[in-house]
């Protein structure tokens, strides 16, 4: 049974965090550690963490040599994965007519190639009782989103979910949970391209009238990591200061 003081017991455990340099991927990191678990920490950029019980490796997600690499190096040091969480992720922009097929790819790529890449080459090290995996979606996911973030990041972020239902159906016999974090707009540097009256237009759109933050956002994937959401999966949790209300 659960704990019910610990949202999250994971010593001895391995967790693989992608995005680990954004602040939810880098809220996750810290969580993690809090938690008493190993961590891959990975992205484009050098991570900053100098804890020992960290691997630091620069990881480009789209690419699927890397990708393998990453993993063998991940196995040479810990033996296993318990955790796999993608945040790896860009937003696009603009109108749809107005988007370069460049564009479309990198997005579409970044956001959900990926996702396929670390599920497939993660499966290996994930494949026992116990192991979950959070994938990073959006409420764009669900409701379109708009202008401010490009078709391709809507279309992306609803495919994760049923990439999510996909292997969540297939990875069950293995024991591997597999769920995805679905937040609306986020106080991380990603908003920070905003200008201050599209903030004022957004905020207004949330019954909360609150973004959420990183903290809360990587909460939620401690919880579909933990024992407490043992009976999950294939869930898509809502995160978006009520942006969202149906799915």
């Amino acid at each position: 049974m659960a704990d019910k003081t610990t949202l999250l017991d994971a010593a001895g455990k391995v967790a693989f965090v992608t995005g680990a340099t954004g602040g939810i991927g880098n809220a996750c990191v810290a969580m993690f550690l809090a938690a008493g678990a190993s961590v891959v920490a990975t992205g484009r950029r050098a991570v900053a963490n100098d804890d020992p019980r960290v691997l630091k490796l620069a990881l480009e997600a789209t690419d699927e040599a890397q990708v393998i690499d990453a993993f063998a190096k991940t196995k040479a040091r810990f033996g296993t994965i318990d955790y796999l969480v993608h945040m790896a992720g860009m937003v696009g922009k603009g109108r749809l007519n107005e988007m370069s097929l460049a564009d479309w790819h990198t997005v579409v790529d970044t956001n959900l190639t990926s996702a396929f890449l670390l599920m497939k080459h993660a499966y290996p090290l994930l494949r026992k009782p116990g192991s979950a995996v959070v994938l990073c979606g959006s409420s764009n996911g669900a409701n379109g989103g708009s202008y401010l973030s490009g078709a391709a990041y809507a279309t992306s972020k609803a495919a994760l979910v049923n990439l999510t239902r996909y292997t969540a159906k297939e990875w069950a016999p293995d024991g591997i949970r597999v769920n995805i974090l679905s937040p609306g707009p986020v106080d991380t540097p990603m908003l920070d391209r905003l200008s201050e009256t599209q903030h004022d237009g957004l905020k207004a759109q949330l019954p909360l009238g609150k973004y959420a933050t990183a903290d809360e956002c990587a909460g939620g994937v401690m919880f579909l990591c933990s024992a407490h959401a043992a009976s999950m999966t294939g869930t898509n949790m809502n995160i978006s200061s009520g942006l969202v209300l149906d799915r």
